[in-house]
């Protein structure tokens, strides 16, 4: 049988998992024929880094300007997009133009024109277009769908949700393209898709009103003067005024930091190691967000980037009782090691709360691996010849992909407002 072939936009650090999978795990039913990067200087690191490490053979490369080229010659199957959020739709939309199905890492895109292009896109073309909420497939996340659509605690009426990033791994979005908001959405779209779209699918439901507080209260150059910080720099990297600062990273690492991102400065243009207290961050740090679903159900959430521990703390109450869940999770810096660390769970506990009964702990297999151990599960998902039926429905779709960023759009629009947002107002699908 013949293998499925996929070229793959986008080099940087979270391209790595998709690559990785198919020069090991699934090489022998899949096969990576073409990069697609901005910089031939990334492309190039990481085709000896599937040589030397994983003993690949070397893939063709193409300049961003060639992704028609690129799909001409070596006919993929599938496009795998892990680029810039902004520049999502362009590779979505044109791939399956070209007669490519597509998997994309969340987010889907950045705002809803954007959203609305690829859906009509999807249903103009009819190709398949899927995307990768891993933390759907961690374990501990899983039992918590499965609690919930079993009836343990009845009808779902109220949610709490509380993100906390902590200063390793929150603050590295404001060193990065992150910080920007025409790239990333800020992060009630890049961050907090995961959470938006595990509430949907532990609910199995959809949002439908969405209201907004959010504010930059930690990072910039003008809070961290009003704390009384004197020292600035622009880059940290080899910079003096640098040293000591637990916000500055150097990507002279002698590894990844230093193959994909400053030996690429020349070619990309981009510095990966921006100081998070820079004066032209345009993202928030400190977010709150109302949702109204369509099931009925009320959610209450939070994001805050600048916290002592990593990790969340979400509450469900329903007509049958209470479910508190709490998960401490390893802190990480993107590209920076082990990819299996990045949201590796330290600690779950899991709490069902009867009402007229005794209250008792779930017992839950803690899953290996990174985003709660739902990394190894969701690729095996994808790139499986023969998947094993899921009953929890995991894979998603561009329907989920939409909901997911909606909400976070939804509340960006009331941010700016004031005023909440119905959000089946804002793409059609």
């Amino acid at each position: 049988m013949a293998k499925k072939r996929y070229a793959q936009v986008g080099t940087g650090g979270r391209a790595r998992m998709y690559y990785e999978a198919i020069c090991t795990t699934y090489k022998d039913t899949s096969e990576l024929v073409g990069f697609c990067d901005l910089s031939q200087t990334r492309m190039d690191y990481t085709n000896k880094v599937i040589q030397e490490q994983y003993g690949y053979h070397e893939v063709p490369t193409y300049i961003y300007t060639e992704f028609d080229k690129m799909i001409e010659e070596t006919k993929p199957d599938v496009v795998i997009v892990t680029s810039i959020d902004r520049t999502h739709h362009q590779y979505i939309i044109r791939a399956m133009e070209l007669g490519c199905d597509v998997i994309t890492e969340k987010p889907l895109t950045v705002d809803e024109k954007k959203a609305q292009a690829i859906v009509d896109a999807q249903k103009r073309t009819g190709r398949n277009l899927r995307v990768t909420f891993n933390y759907r497939y961690a374990p501990t996340n899983t039992k918590v769908r499965e609690l919930i659509m079993n009836g343990v605690i009845g009808e779902v009426y109220s949610v709490h949700f509380e993100w906390l990033l902590n200063t390793q791994h929150g603050a590295d979005y404001y060193r990065r393209w992150h910080r920007n908001k025409t790239n990333s959405g800020g992060l009630l779209v890049h961050k907090s898709t995961h959470h938006f779209d595990l509430v949907n699918f532990w609910l199995g439901t959809a949002p439908e009103t969405v209201f907004a507080f959010g504010k930059r209260n930690f990072y910039g150059k003008e809070n961290a003067e009003r704390r009384g910080v004197t020292n600035f720099y622009y880059r940290s990297t080899d910079a003096p005024a640098a040293e000591g600062d637990p916000f500055a990273i150097t990507l002279k690492d002698g590894g990844r930091m230093e193959g994909l991102y400053y030996n690429a400065e020349g070619d990309s243009g981009y510095l990966r190691d921006r100081s998070v207290f820079g004066d032209d961050i345009s993202i928030e740090d400190t977010m709150s967000v109302l949702v109204e679903y369509k099931s009925g159900a009320q959610m209450s959430y939070s994001l805050n980037t600048y916290c002592p521990w990593e990790g969340f703390i979400v509450t469900f109450t329903g007509s049958k009782g209470r479910i508190e869940y709490k998960q401490v999770e390893r802190s990480y810096i993107n590209a920076g090691g082990d990819r299996n660390n990045e949201g590796a769970v330290r600690r779950a506990d899991i709490m069902v709360y009867p009402l007229f009964a005794e209250p008792y702990k779930v017992d839950v297999v803690m899953g290996k691996g990174g985003h709660g151990g739902g990394d190894n599960v969701m690729l095996n998902d994808i790139f499986s010849d023969n998947p094993p039926y899921d009953p929890f429905h995991r894979a998603a779709g561009y329907v989920e992909g939409c909901n997911s960023i909606l909400t976070g759009i939804a509340a960006n629009k009331s941010i700016a407002s004031g005023l909440p947002v119905k959000v089946d107002t804002l793409v059609k699908l």
